[in-house]
C-alpha cells in the first residue's frame, strides 16, 4: 500500500487589489532590486518567496506593496527611486548578464561599485557608444517601447556608394527579407572617395536595424557608435567608463514618456 504523502504547506492566498493599486509580485520585486522577473517566477516556484511566512505558489499574485514579503527569509525593503546610468559600451562586449560561450560581457566589465542594472536595450557585440543602464525595470521598458517615440541616433561609418537623396527615401520606412524597418532619418555627414560617415535616427531599434539597412543600400558597415538615446548623449565619456543621470534631470524626463505621465 502506497504511503500517504505528507501535508503541503499552504500556500499564500493571491492577495488582490484594486486594478490600479495591484501589481504582479514577480514586477514589484524586481523594480526592488531583487532579481530579473524570469528568475523571481523561479524563485517562486522553488517556494522562496513568502507573504507573511506563506509560501507562494503563483507569480500572479497581486499586491499593492512589498509589506510581509521575505525572499529567503529576509525581508524585502521597499524599492528605492529609479537610477539612470550612461555607460560607453567598447566593441568586443556582449550586452548580456553571462555567455554560455564564455565571452565577455557588459558585466565583466562595469565598475564593482554599480548597484544592480539592466541594460535598454542592447548593443551588438561589435557596436559601441551609448547604452543606458538602470536599477529600474519599469522604466528600462518605458524607454524600450517603440510607442514611446524615444529616438536612437548613430554615427556609422561604411564604405561603398550611396546619395543622399537614397538616404532621404528611408524617411518611409522600408522592408528587408520580410521585416518592416519604420522611418529612420539619414544624413551623410562626410565623404571621403568611397568612405562615408552617415548619422542615423530612429525610434524602434529592431536587431541589427541600422547594418541591415545600410547592407541592403549596399554599404559595408566598419564601425558603428550609438551617440545618443532620447535626449542622453555620448558625450566625451571615454570607453568603458559610466555616469549618472542626475535625479532630477531623470524626474523631469520620466514625466515626458508616454505623452507627459511619469512611466510606471
Amino acid at each position: 500500500m502506497r504511503a500517504p504523502r505528507p501535508p503541503r504547506a499552504p500556500a499564500a492566498p493571491a492577495r488582490t487589489a484594486p486594478a490600479r493599486e495591484g501589481q504582479r509580485i514577480a514586477k514589484l520585486l524586481a523594480r526592488a532590486g531583487i532579481a530579473s522577473r524570469r528568475e523571481i517566477e523561479r524563485m517562486i516556484a522553488d517556494r522562496r518567496v513568502a507573504i507573511d511566512g506563506v509560501a507562494l505558489e503563483t507569480p500572479a499574485t497581486l499586491l499593492a506593496s512589498l509589506h510581509g514579503v521575505t525572499v529567503d527569509g529576509q525581508p524585502v525593503a521597499a524599492p528605492a527611486p529609479a537610477r539612470l546610468f550612461l555607460y560607453h559600451k567598447p566593441t568586443g562586449l556582449l550586452t548580456t548578464e553571462r555567455d554560455p560561450r564564455g565571452r565577455p560581457t557588459i558585466y565583466d566589465r562595469l565598475p564593482r561599485e554599480l548597484p544592480r542594472v539592466v541594460p535598454v536595450g542592447r548593443l551588438d557585440l561589435n557596436t559601441e557608444g551609448l547604452l543606458l543602464l538602470t536599477t529600474d525595470g519599469g522604466l528600462k521598458r518605458s524607454l524600450e517601447l517603440p510607442s514611446s517615440g524615444v529616438p536612437r541616433v548613430y554615427r556609422a561609418r561604411a564604405y561603398g556608394g550611396v546619395t543622399q537623396q537614397a538616404l532621404e527615401g528611408l524617411s518611409e520606412g522600408v522592408e528587408i527579407e520580410g521585416v518592416r524597418y519604420g522611418s529612420i532619418d539619414a544624413n551623410l555627414e562626410r565623404r571621403t572617395g568611397r568612405n562615408l560617415w552617415i548619422e542615423m535616427r530612429l525610434a524602434e531599434g529592431k536587431n541589427r536595424e541600422v547594418r541591415r539597412v545600410l547592407e541592403h543600400l549596399g554599404l559595408q558597415v566598419s564601425r558603428l557608435i550609438r551617440v545618443a538615446y532620447g535626449p542622453f548623449v555620448l558625450g566625451e565619456l571615454p570607453a568603458g567608463q559610466v555616469s549618472e543621470i542626475r535625479q532630477h534631470d531623470l524626474v523631469a524626463f520620466r514625466r515626458t514618456l508616454r505623452g507627459g505621465r511619469e512611466a510606471a
